[in-house]
């Protein structure tokens, strides 16, 4: 077995007084692809920094391989000090890089990398921080939250490529199919400790069940007394869990009876479905359709949509997920077709920009509009301090101005401040960023006990599956479909994921759309750009050179002798032959896909 890269032993750390971390430990050895678990603010974003050696901590040990190589993702990256994005990706390769990877990344996601960085919204922001981390294909790779601000089809191509590496990765996200389709291994970090289960995150949340429900146990033989908080925010997450398998069901009941509902509703005149379905009907939309001049967002669209329905809408960035969400719910009016809303609509929203939320607020004004101690909640009042425990807040924090609240404690407030209003339709746009997986099945079980209808615009396939009785997905063209079922029901259905040109296609188009550029005269002027036709004529070359090291190194490693002569000098030229092949295989695809566009354009 190959020795570790990097090993964080007993690591301890104190932040105002207050211990985080208190003898936290993590290995990471060649191949490795662990999940980092834990809830938010139990330190998972500090002990990555530490490993990433971004971060001092007060006792303990960090090591290393010496020639290990480490690139570390974080959630909010610094990308100033540079004229291009191209630039701040190309500056996290190492001197041995390839640099064509740095571009061919950039365009996977979306980017030219000729954007200046202090334009980039979040999600370019992100995207291009991905670019950097994933460019120099490192030893150990360090990602914290890299699906926050990604579409779909972004999501599943940054899935793909991670897991196609040989990069060992450390992961923290708050995205369920993403922990399960790449980790093999999990570290828990619970209360300044980290645990490890040798198995990817599939089996991780039953295993913790069983680990906080023998220490439950355990608790009350040694009679010991645990506050009311913790044991709340603790174990009563595998009470959930329990509640959430009936949860389950009840979905799966929504969903067949969403299919019957519909199946009739095909088969009659929309008037005498209305009558059938009197005081149900939430929104009726009929051959609606939405242009901002010559693109069109909505092309012909027509949906009913019943009361207790549970609505989830998926498309790439841009596709118009915010728009068809504004004409359903009357906020925008159509070019042609018509809405209509049901009687007596309450509408309350969660806004991903959390625009509603005022830093100078506290907590609790902020829950009851600056105004008493209680909260209505459908139509019964409650305690605010008992209301804030439902969404994991201590008392103590009643008085905390917003300022101070992290990213999941803000989402946390927003989705509370959300479901206290009245309403009997609730819209949620991208209600799971910065959420941990606790507060994740929390935000379930509030949405299968909301009595009304919900739509949620979500890029998280996992909790779609958990939530929604039907999903719409943005097609080509402005065309919106709809699927009974969860997001993998409507995989099964189509039979691939989400549609519309993904990350890849669209730098390809861009790409082809440059190179075809009309010419002033009119005419298309079809050739390679220079740098596609200079890096066509290279590539051959560096992929002989590249061919000539491989043979090299295998005739070193094939002499039987060599590891127990010179282990070191075995592991090094084994890992530097891997390189090379990799390095093989990528240059004869990009030079390829290079004399195929060529091919095109010549006819």
């Amino acid at each position: 077995m190959a020795p570790p890269l990097l090993i964080l032993r007993d690591i301890e750390l104190t932040i105002g007084g207050k211990p985080l971390l208190e003898g936290a430990e993590i290995s990471v050895s060649p191949g490795d692809k662990l999940a980092l678990v834990g809830r938010n603010g139990s330190g998972k974003s500090t002990l990555l920094k530490i490993a990433a050696g971004e971060l001092e901590f007060d006792k303990g040990e960090r090591f290393f391989q010496p020639d290990a190589t480490v690139r570390y993702l974080p959630q909010e990256p610094d990308l100033s000090g540079f004229s291009t994005v191209l630039a701040y990706v190309e500056h996290g390769l190492g001197p041995n890089d390839d640099p064509y990877r740095a571009r061919y990344l950039l365009e996977q996601l979306g980017l030219t990398g000729d954007e200046n960085p202090a334009n980039l919204s979040g999600g370019e922001a992100r995207r291009a921080a991905i670019s950097r981390a994933l460019a120099p294909e490192p030893d150990v790779l360090l990602l914290d939250e890299p699906t926050n601000h990604l579409d779909l089809p972004a999501i599943e191509w940054l899935e793909s490529e991670i897991a196609g590496m040989r990069s060992a990765v450390v992961l923290i996200s708050h995205d369920r199919r993403f922990l399960q389709d790449l980790t093999r291994a999990t570290v828990w970090l619970d209360r300044g400790q980290t645990r490890r289960l040798e198995k990817g995150f599939g089996e991780f949340e039953a295993w913790r069940d069983e680990v906080l429900e023998q220490e439950e146990r355990d608790h009350h033989k040694l009679e010991r007394r645990i506050a009311n908080e913790e044991h709340w925010v603790r174990y009563g997450v595998t009470g959930r869990r329990k509640r959430n398998v009936g949860r389950m069901e009840r979905l799966r009941g929504l969903r067949n009876e969403f299919r019957e509902a519909r199946r009739v509703a095909g088969d009659v005149k929309i008037s005498v479905a209305e009558g059938k379905v009197s005081g149900k009907l939430v929104i009726e939309a009929d051959q609606v359709t939405k242009a901002y001049g010559a693109r069109v967002i909505v092309n012909d669209f027509s949906i009913r949509v019943l009361r207790g329905d549970r609505l989830g809408i998926v498309g790439r960035n841009g596709a118009g997920k915010t728009t068809l969400i504004n004409l359903l719910t009357g906020a925008l009016e159509p070019d042609s077709g018509h809405v209509r809303l049901g009687a007596n609509l309450e509408l309350a929203s969660l806004d991903q920009k959390r625009i509603a939320l005022k830093d100078d607020m506290t907590l609790k004004d902020t829950l009851t509009g600056g105004g008493g101690d209680w909260v209505e909640i459908n139509g019964e009042k409650k305690h605010v301090i008992g209301y804030m425990r439902d969404f994991l807040f201590g008392p103590e924090q009643a008085r905390t101005p917003v300022s101070r609240l992290s990213g999941g404690e803000r989402a946390r407030l927003l989705l509370a401040r959300a479901l206290s209003l009245p309403s009997n339709l609730l819209v949620l746009d991208e209600p799971t960023n910065d959420l941990d997986l606790e507060t994740l099945d929390l935000l379930e079980e509030m949405i299968a006990d909301y009595p009304g209808t919900v739509i949620v615009v979500s890029h998280d396939r996992d909790f779609l599956d958990r939530v929604a009785t039907s999903v719409i997905v943005a097609e080509e063209e402005g065309v919106w479909r709809e699927y009974a079922g969860g997001y993998s029901d409507m995989v099964s259905q189509r039979g691939f994921g989400v549609s519309g040109a993904p990350a890849s296609a669209k730098a390809e188009g861009s790409r082809k759309q440059r190179a075809l550029a009309p010419t002033a005269g009119g005419e298309q002027k079809r050739k390679l750009s220079f740098k596609q036709k200079h890096a066509l004529e290279t590539i051959p070359g560096k992929i002989e050179t590249l061919r000539a090291a491989r043979d090299k190194l295998q005739a070193i490693l094939a002499d039987p002798a060599l590891y127990a002569r010179d282990p070191a000098g075995y592991q090094k030229a084994t890992k530097t032959l891997a390189e090379s092949e990799a390095g093989i295989a990528r240059l004869e695809e990009e030079w390829l896909e290079l004399e195929l566009l060529r091919e095109e354009m010549e006819g």
